[in-house]
């Protein structure tokens, strides 16, 4: 499908190889001065937008987040791997997959997009909902968790896994498509892209201007630390471990 230009939402996270700390109330993280990413599944999308891109499937890629300002430097990351423009929607609130999905729907209304491609889920959030919730907001088809996309002729075949082996998808255009793990390897972005990136376009707009209500349906109330592991002990025999497993951990 020549001409086709996708929109790709991506979510800026806590890297995860960083120790995170709790504000004194529990009400949520430290983030002052910690390492932020692109979530990883995101960077996937992006990359695989690329690569569609290179393959002359696509013809324009349209990164959107929703964030605070200093959301830009990872926008300005996934334009440097070679997405064509950003689009920041500028909130300094809290977000979830609801506002999420309804900022990406009004995002995709204003656009002439065939496709939505992101990632399945945030390593921070972990809740596995936004591209489900917006091709309901849209009523598209969607293509969740793909390991492989293939777009030709108006539609993308989608192979996913599932706990069978793989199933194989597919869904006429525009359509949402979320991306699993092992759909590629993300390139990494030059130093010279990187200063490029800087000079693409790169869109600032308000909730306010796509008439999207700050509104959240999740709210975290406290957070807390795991508590401290208990150091393991060795047993002597099997009907041991199995005592210990059935009576002390009570796993079995």
């Amino acid at each position: 499908m020549l001409g086709m230009k996708i929109l790709v939402p991506v979510k800026r996270v806590p890297d995860w190889q960083i120790k995170l700390k709790l504000l004194s109330d529990g009400s949520g993280i430290q983030t002052d001065g910690i390492k932020w990413i692109l979530n990883t599944f995101d960077e996937i999308a992006v990359e695989e937008a690329i690569r569609l891109k290179e393959k002359g499937v696509v013809t324009e890629i349209v990164l959107v987040s929703i964030g605070p300002e200093d959301v830009r430097a990872r926008l300005e990351y996934a334009l440097a791997m070679g997405a064509d423009s950003a689009i920041l929607v500028k909130h300094d609130g809290p977000a979830d997959s609801d506002l999420a999905s309804r900022v990406i729907a009004e995002v995709f209304k204003k656009g002439d997009y065939s496709m939505i491609l992101l990632g399945k889920q945030a390593i921070d959030s972990d809740s596995n909902q936004t591209a489900q919730l917006v091709a309901g907001r849209l009523n598209l088809p969607q293509a969740c968790f793909a390991s492989k996309v293939v777009v030709e002729s108006g539609c993308a075949t989608v192979t996913r896994e599932v706990d069978g082996g793989l199933e194989t998808i597919k869904v006429p255009m525009p359509c949402v498509v979320s991306t699993d793990l092992r759909l590629n390897e993300p390139r990494y972005a030059a130093l010279p892209n990187l200063m490029k990136a800087k000079k693409k376009p790169f869109e600032v707009v308000s909730l306010d201007s796509l008439g999207v209500s700050p509104e959240v349906k999740v709210r975290v109330r406290t957070l807390t630390t795991p508590g401290a592991r208990k150091a393991g002990r060795k047993v002597g025999s099997v009907q041991e471990l199995i005592d210990a497993l059935q009576n002390e951990a009570k796993v079995l």
